[in-house]
């Protein structure tokens, strides 16, 4: 938030006001807790505050000893003054988050795009019950799950237990009108117990699951089905089995992790802050029995005075103002105040409530992951914020260009061990990127060794700039592009160069743009002839937009890769693993249903198959994840 500045006439005029008008309220108002309200010329709020002592709070502002400026400012401003006594600062904190929540005062941090959550609710009140999405209060019987995070999350969820659960989600009335099975049956998402095909007993059993699976019991339900799927096929009932299969790819598609293991977090929602230049960002995950149920990313509304932990709390107070606690909170950052948060947190939800600041083990790691998030989050709003022509600018001084780059083309390629080796060209101009513009080159160098980046790198450049050579020549109109990135060090620009320089395109610039360590994003190095390795600042927007070129060239370059590779696999992918024999090969197949959910399976979820260990696990892992090598 910009401050206005303070006129210094209006400003002590409006000090002296305030300053009467303060000590008048401080001589009323009761040495006991409460909320105070102070208000504008125009009655617009200014600001919402707590004290444990409502006189001794309103004193301090009266005697003019303010930390900021900022603060000076809103008691200047200061007309009127509204006090609400309660019974303990616990109840102060929650009836202060309930203010600004609904008064979004100019002085206080504010959560702004403030949104409900979908929930998944079971019914119980119905003889099959239905699951269906949910938003608001708990006013039907039934089992509710969630908070998710997105549409999409929640959309996916419900999905996946039509798929694995086979419940109805169609109304009461449609339930009881039906006499023939409906389309949702025929695609087998519902077991129609409106028509009888299942019993009410047995469709209880599959209402059970559902609940367990959403409690977090999601490997005890898979490997219940996985010996049914056995069973089945010992027996020759092998549409039984692939109908259980279908289950089981069903559910292990929501039930691994992502990047982080949440075995050992029952129930948590997660918060990460990530604060920089007077703006912030405010990433949460909700966890629940072992699953994340999607994250969204929240930009409050801050000062550049305000601290990190009094973001949080502020924050914290009003996200939960009108959402349901959960029994454990992790945050990256320790809030102001944490104790009196607890109890009010512990008050409002009629149970213990616990806010951690991790620093080891899977808890520090859901932490982290989500800091993560939340720094790139605000560093895309960053980048996002400036004007794309000042944006160019930057990235036209980072690179020494001559002036803004109309053309911009971005180089990746993509293999396995050398396997099905592809070539990606992404372009980017002032308009965004041109997809109707972008190439994928299938390596076809007979003579390169298997895994040679600079062979392939090699090749590439030569077909895209004979190519262009050659269409110059015939008189053709062509666009030269007036920047190169390349994914890749010294060795990979050097390639570049050479082939540019045999074609008689030396003055095209070109720059290698190579990883940090540990693969981190924000410390790239880059590399230009002449010059040493470099990096841009932190924070850049010019660096924010290299980023999200080569983010772009990388997905690009590996979706050619993965379709050219889906084409040449015809028998199980697991066959090509080095140490997947029959044994591993059938406990992976029992544990996600196919070869396309080992691929979706993480490193963590892996290792609880019987026979993996942790370098067979990320042997796999890397099989289906070449991007992460």
């Amino acid at each position: 938030m910009t401050e206005a500045p303070i006129p210094d006439n209006a400003s002590e005029t409006g000090a002296l006001k305030a300053a009467d008008l303060i000590r008048d309220e401080a001589r009323r108002a009761p040495d006991k807790p409460g909320v105070y309200r102070m208000y504008g010329e125009d009655g617009t709020c200014l600001y919402v505050g707590k004290a444990r002592s409502i006189k001794k709070r309103i004193l301090q502002y009266a005697q003019g000893r303010f930390h900021t400026q900022r603060i000076g400012l809103m008691v200047s401003l200061t007309r009127s003054m509204e006090l609400v006594i309660t019974a303990s600062e616990t109840e102060a904190l929650l009836l202060e988050s309930s203010f600004i929540k609904q008064l979004k005062p100019r002085f206080n941090v504010v959560l702004r795009d403030d949104k409900s959550f979908a929930e998944l609710m079971i019914r119980k009140d119905h003889r099959a019950p239905q699951v269906r999405k949910h938003r608001g209060a708990h006013t039907t019987p039934g089992d509710y799950f969630g908070p998710f995070a997105s549409t999409w999350a929640v959309n996916r969820t419900l999905n996946t237990l039509q798929k694995a659960f086979l419940l109805r989600s169609c109304s009461d009335s449609v339930y009881e009108t039906r006499t023939r099975p409906c389309m949702l049956h025929q695609i087998k998402r519902c077991s129609a117990p409106c028509t009888g095909l299942i019993s009410l007993e047995d469709y209880a059993g599959l209402v059970d699951e559902a609940s367990a699976f959403l409690k977090g019991k999601s490997r005890a339900v898979i490997a219940r089905l996985s010996d049914e799927m056995s069973a089945a096929a010992e027996a020759m009932d092998y549409e039984q089995a692939a109908r259980v299969r279908d289950r089981i790819r069903a559910l292990s598609a929501i039930s691994m992790e992502n990047s982080v293991s949440a075995d050992s977090v029952a129930e948590a929602d997660v918060f990460a802050l990530f604060s920089e230049g007077g703006q912030a960002c405010v990433q949460v995950f909700f966890y629940r029995g072992g699953q994340n149920w999607g994250g969204r990313a929240y930009f409050p509304r801050v000062d550049k005075t305000d601290t990190d932990p009094e973001i949080l709390a502020a924050f914290l107070g009003q996200f939960y103002e009108d959402k349901p606690i959960p029994r454990l909170i992790l945050s990256n950052v320790r809030p102001h105040e944490l104790e009196l948060l607890e109890e009010a947190f512990s008050l409002k939800a009629e149970r213990k409530v616990e806010i951690a600041n991790p620093r080891r083990g899977d808890k520090l790691n859901l932490v982290d992951h989500a800091l993560t998030n939340a720094r790139e989050a605000l560093g895309r709003k960053m980048a996002e914020g400036s004007a794309q022509g000042k944006i160019l600018d930057e990235v036209c001084e980072a690179f020494g260009l001559d002036s803004r780059p109309e053309r911009i083309e971005i180089y990746d390629n993509a293999h396995i061990q050398g396997t099905n080796a592809v070539g990606g060209m992404v372009v980017a101009g002032p308009e965004g990127f041109q997809k109707s513009q972008y190439r994928k080159f299938n390596i076809k160098g007979e003579d390169l060794t298997p895994g040679d980046d600079y062979g392939m790198m090699r090749e590439v450049m030569r077909r895209r700039f004979g190519r262009l050579v050659k269409d110059e020549d015939a008189g053709e109109e062509v666009v030269r592009p007036d920047l190169l990135l390349i994914d890749g060090g010294a060795g990979q620009l050097a390639e570049v160069l050479a082939v540019l320089a045999d074609l008689g395109l030396d003055d095209i610039t070109a720059v290698g743009v190579a990883k940090g360590p540990d693969r981190d994003a924000g410390m790239e190095r880059f590399f230009m002839p002449g010059k040493p390795p470099f990096m841009l600042p932190l924070k850049s927007p010019a660096l924010y937009y290299v980023q999200r070129l080569r983010d772009e060239a990388h997905r690009f370059a590996n979706g050619a890769h993965r379709t050219r590779r889906s084409m040449d696999i015809k028998k199980n992918p697991l066959d090509e693993i080095e140490g997947i024999g029959p044994g591993r090969k059938k406990a992976l197949l029992h544990a996600f249903g196919s070869a396309k959910g080992v691929g979706r399976a993480s490193v963590a979820d892996l290792v609880k198959v019987e026979g993996i260990n942790q370098p067979m696990a990320e042997r796999i892992f890397a099989f289906f994840h070449p991007e992460g090598r």
